[in-house]
């Protein structure tokens, strides 16, 4: 076949491929160009899970009357004029492919109002033909209404699914759009119903209640809100505790200038800062905004714009990483969830830190073996005969009683305290060991035998590359040709585990993401095994003092909130849960 010209109308086909997957991809292209626009409203309209009909109205700038029919023509944008607007673009769209592409797999209506109009215009396009624009009455504005969507394509059209779920994806687009932009207010109409309204809002307060309206209140009551700065970087959002972790990913929302993303490198930050206290096979939930100069961000590097590319990603992650554990951290009785760490002191403790700032050990020791005067000066705060400031009263109070060995029951100002002091010990316990192994992990044990493992290339340069990092890590490595490498020592404390497939996992990580923490997930979990046997059992029967000592413990170690496997630790029952329990004043 010899080469030809491909018509504009199959070019515009081809390019409906890439942005035009199903209706929601058509009210995304859509909203973002109304969000563009500066509007202050958008509604958006559909029937039939939007293959019948999809209408996105707004208030915003317009569009004049003689480039309406520009507006439907392939590349044409008002967004970028040079190389330099591309690398640094700050709106949502910028290609101008979104509208031709769309029309040519469905029949499109777009009218527009400039605000310093009188009156509107409209243009029809239909197979690729765009009409000449007509008078239409109408506020200021932009109206673009999408119907019988790949009429013209039946193959396309019979991979969507049902109207419902066609309809799901939309009201899920919505969400996430009304999420990122909290100053617009958002309408959608499902088949002639009002589903979802939700006004503007101007304040922290008023985005909370969009981000509960959006995510449930449930998520706004379990999560820390979080803000910091630095170099350059902004993150600002929820992170939901510990406690109210999902089977599913359904919950985590990611924005980079206003943009929803799915990154690995972002994925890969915040599932390490949660590595510590979530449990196995639960996914964490968030609503996380990252401000960024615009240059320091690719945004050009999918046709749905859905993936990015960051000039510093080491900075990036390392700043992910460390804001969200600094405010993990803070999990814990009377925590303040990181609000008194700055910017420096979270990338400093971005590593393993200790309980304690005073370097003090637990209360309870590995053994329970401590002496009683030790848990009495812990303790020292006590009642006294008329009563006592409820400012004095530490957060988890003082205890009371011990229930079958296994819960402690303590009183504090607000009602009853219940802690699984096996799970909150072992938390202590596991936090003082990876404070001791942080200080020690460069020791390595030789190998009797070393192993030899191959390798690809591209594993040969990383290990050339992070030589040093894998040194300080305990490991010695050295190339014995272009594809194979020998292993002479690992860490210490993973001496017994299987070297060659660890040496693997940890060059692999280098090569995808050029950092790995495969050594310090492996060190972890067998540290966390340690600590679970080596904490105050169930059955154990402890003093008042020792059951004191285990709360101020608890009130100094971070994370506490839950144990090494993501379980809680301690639960507060206040004077109001108790009263409904026994029908009180009711």
């Amino acid at each position: 076949m010899s080469i030809r010209q491909l018509p504009v109308h199959l070019v515009n086909q081809i390019a409906a491929g890439e942005v035009v997957e199903r209706p929601a991809s058509v009210v995304k292209e859509l909203v973002e160009n109304s969000i563009d626009a500066g509007a202050g409203k958008i509604r958006v309209e559909v029937e039939q899970g939007g293959t019948r009909r999809i209408r996105v109205s707004d208030d915003g700038r317009g569009i004049a009357r003689d480039e309406l029919i520009l507006a439907l023509s392939a590349h044409a944008t008002s967004k970028i004029a040079c190389l330099e607007d591309l690398e640094g673009v700050a709106s949502l769209g910028f290609r101008g492919e979104a509208l031709p592409s769309i029309a040519s797999v469905a029949r499109v209506r777009l009218a527009s109002r400039p605000p310093d109009q009188d009156s509107g215009f409209e243009v029809t396009a239909e197979g690729g033909q765009v009409g000449e624009p007509a008078p239409s009455g109408m506020p200021p504005g932009t109206v673009i209404e999408v119907g019988d969507l790949f009429y013209n394509t039946p193959a396309r059209r019979k991979f969507l699914r049902t109207e419902r779920t066609e309809y799901n994806h939309i009201d899920e687009l919505v969400r996430r759009m009304a999420l990122a932009c909290p100053g617009i207010g958002f309408e959608l109409i499902n088949n002639g119903r009002a589903v979802r309204r939700l006004p503007s809002v101007s304040d922290q307060a008023g985005e909370q209640r969009r981000v509960g309206e959006v995510c449930g209140n449930e998520f706004v009551e379990q999560s820390l809100n979080i803000e910091r700065e630095h170099a350059g970087l902004r993150l600002s959002g929820w992170i939901a505790r510990p406690n109210f972790s999902r089977s599913q990913a359904d919950l985590q929302f990611f924005f980079v200038n206003g943009r929803l993303v799915k990154d690995r490198l972002v994925a890969h930050a915040i599932r390490q800062a949660y590595r510590d206290v979530l449990f196995h096979g639960r996914h964490p939930a968030f609503v996380l905004k990252l401000d960024i100069d615009p240059g320091r961000v690719d945004v050009n590097v999918h046709p749905q714009k859905t993936e990015v590319r960051f000039r510093d990603s080491r900075l990036v992650h390392d700043f992910l990483f460390s804001t969200i554990h600094s405010f993990l951290a803070e999990t814990r009785p009377g925590g303040s969830a990181g609000a008194s760490a700055t910017p420096d002191e979270a990338f400093a403790r971005s590593g393993h830190s200790g309980p304690a700032a005073s370097g003090q050990q637990g209360g309870l020791g590995l053994g329970v073996r401590d002496s009683v005067a030790r848990y009495a000066e812990l303790a020292s705060i006590r009642q006294s005969e008329g009563g006592e400031d409820a400012q004095d009263i530490p957060p988890l109070g003082f205890a009371v009683a011990q229930i079958h060995g296994v819960f402690v029951l303590a009183e504090n100002a607000q009602g009853l305290i219940v802690v699984d002091m096996h799970a909150a010990h072992e938390r202590i316990v596991y936090e003082q060991l990876k404070s001791t192994w942080s200080q020690e992990r460069v020791k390595s044990q030789r190998l009797l035998v070393p192993e030899k493992l191959a390798i690809s290339r591209r594993e040969a340069n990383a290990l050339e590359t992070h030589a040093n990092a894998l040194n300080q890590l305990g490991f010695d490595l050295g190339l014995a040709g272009p594809e194979s490498l020998v292993i002479r020592a690992v860490p210490t404390l993973l001496a017994r585990a299987d070297s060659i497939v660890l040496v693997r996992d940890v060059l692999a990580d280098l090569v995808e993401l050029g950092d790995s923490t495969r050594v310090e997930s492996a060190i972890d979990e067998l540290l966390s095994t340690m600590a679970c046997h080596g904490s105050v059992r169930a059955n154990r029967r402890l003093t008042l003092d020792e059951m004191n000592g285990l709360l101020r413990d608890m009130e100094r170690t971070e994370r506490s909130d839950q144990c090494n496997h993501g379980r809680p630790t301690w639960v507060q029952m206040d004077m109001k849960s108790l009263d409904r329990l026994f029908l009180r004043g009711q």
